[in-house]
């Protein structure tokens, strides 16, 4: 390995080697403590709301700090929160409005428990963002900094959400909750009738080890990953929500360091997906179970019109072979159904969603070139290609996977000859459909634009990958540890017209900030 990272100006030292738990396994909080499934109510994240606006721009203020909060009823818990939230607010934006996001690290110099420089860099996961505004892992933000990411939001509405992306110190910094959804809205999706208002629904799925003291167990299973056993949706374990009787749609995130989620009702009805990573799928799609990979967005509607009142709905989360299981790991959260009064309007999802999409009509005859990316753990590490991070950072960040042209398209070979894991890969920058998995037919849910798609043990993933942002941008797995221990690498998009931005091009300022 490297013995340094040259971040823009500054060095990264010793402080860039990944974040590894502390030696032997802490005193984890007894399964009598923790609350029953269903004891704690539900709970959304709060709306980010401007600084100030102008005719063009929406200007946020995100401060990164700790805070202390209730998670298991009456333990407190050291946290990393977005504006004193966790996960943090969810910030909506419409189609073509530019947003201008500050990040302020007001985090302590050196994690409290692993003890590593507590550096940032801020990844809005799907956004078609510049490179010097996509969280490159290596363009970070260091205690006492702050960064302005510029995102214009250009591309269709779509489920999307901002995540730390810090070099060797992602799956710490996510799972201490530096994580949050962000919303592109299309007006002209309105005519849709799906719910909104109350009943759309922000979903965030973590899970979490606590100590007997009731902070956090940062604990690692042999760099396979982090499973927790105690369930959170939007920060609060096993909650219950109250339902009226109609249509909600739920938008949901997978953002669990490692654990993959497989979940179903109850009451074995099915679901409609509407929206996957990308936007709105061409046709809705009914189905009763969907495996539901880190990093992953799925919007889906659950009708709950034809339950009488004080049905309990449950969302259950079967057994995945590569996850480590609990007591509890198999349920997520309940929905209470009421016989009260409720807004009829927005009530509706039709035939057809989104069947011009341009990532779901190309046809895979124009891809200009075949490109196969193998993922292997190898001398303790995970690769790509047999590359790792530091393999890029050793080439002075001119190591690439590939090199396509710009509005070119070329399908992508995930290649996973493993038996004993699978990898969550997410391409930063890009659109992409699903053409096969092992030769078969996508699931049914993952026939939608996508950028996050799960690769199992020994299958062969064939993807339309759709060029359109010039520069380079990063490949890697989203299982936290996995990525930090070192799968992750990059591509580089040509423009034939000259040079696109560099990552390194907007570095981080020094604290004291200026008003925005």
């Amino acid at each position: 390995m490297g013995a340094g990272v040259i971040v823009g100006a500054g060095l990264v030292g010793a402080a860039a080697l990944p974040a590894r738990a502390h030696s032997g396994t802490p005193r984890r909080m007894p399964t009598s403590r923790l609350p029953k499934p269903y004891s704690v109510p539900f709970a959304r994240p709060p709306l980010a709301v401007p600084l100030r606006t102008d005719a063009s721009t929406d200007y946020h203020r995100i401060v990164m700090a700790p805070i202390r909060a209730e998670i298991i009823p009456g333990f407190s818990t050291t946290l990393w929160a977005y504006n004193g939230s966790v996960p943090g607010p969810t910030l909506r934006v419409a189609r073509g409005r530019r947003v201008v996001a500050r990040f302020v690290n007001e985090l302590p110099f050196l994690h409290p428990v692993l003890g590593y420089e507590a550096y940032t860099s801020i990844h809005l996961h799907g956004g078609a963002s510049k490179p010097q505004y996509d969280g490159y892992a290596s363009d970070i933000i260091h205690p006492g900094q702050y960064k302005d990411y510029v995102w214009e939001n250009h591309e269709c509405a779509r489920p999307m959400w901002f995540h730390d992306h810090a070099v060797h110190h992602t799956w710490s910094n996510v799972h201490m909750g530096l994580a949050a959804q962000y919303w592109i809205d299309d007006p002209a999706d309105d005519v849709f009738g799906l719910p909104r208002g109350d009943y759309e629904v922000p979903l965030h799925f973590s899970d979490a080890l606590f100590q007997a003291d009731g902070e956090l167990a940062l604990h690692l299973d042999d760099l396979k990953g982090l499973w927790g056993d105690v369930m959170l949706v939007n920060g609060r374990p096993w909650p219950r929500m109250t339902v009226h009787r109609r249509k909600y749609r739920f938008r949901m995130v997978n953002g669990c360091v490692s654990r993959t989620l497989f979940w179903r009702l109850s009451t074995g009805d099915p679901v409609v997906v509407v929206a996957t990573d990308a936007g709105l799928v061409p046709q809705p799609i009914s189905v009763t179970k969907v495996r539901h990979v880190n990093g992953e967005r799925f919007d889906v509607v659950i009708d709950f019109a034809k339950y009488p009142p004080g049905t309990r709905v449950e969302l259950r989360n079967d057994s995945l072979p590569y996850n480590e299981d609990f007591p509890n790991t198999d349920r997520i959260m309940a929905f209470d159904v009421v016989d009260e009064p409720f807004d009829p309007a927005n009530n509706d999802v039709p035939a057809l969603l989104a069947p011009d999409n341009p990532v779901m009509t190309r046809p895979a005859s124009d891809s200009r070139r075949v490109r196969n990316l193998r993922t292997k753990r190898q001398g303790g590490e995970w690769t790509i290609n047999g590359h790792t991070w530091h393999d890029v950072i050793d080439s002075r960040f001119r190591l690439v996977e590939a090199s396509p042209l710009l509005g070119t398209t070329e399908v992508w070979e995930y290649q996973n000859n493993s038996g004993g894991w699978s990898h969550p890969m997410h391409t930063h920058g890009v659109d992409a459909r699903l053409l096969s998995r092992n030769g078969r037919a996508p699931y049914p849910y993952e026939v939608g634009p996508k950028d996050t798609f799960h690769v199992g043990e020994n299958e062969k993933l064939r993807i339309l990958v759709c060029f359109d942002l010039p520069g380079k941008y990063m490949i890697h797995c989203h299982n936290g540890v996995h990525e930090d221990h070192d799968m992750m690498s990059q591509y580089q998009t040509v423009d034939p017209a000259g040079p696109a931005p560099d990552p390194f091009s907007a570095p981080a300022l020094p604290l004291p900030d200026p008003p925005l």
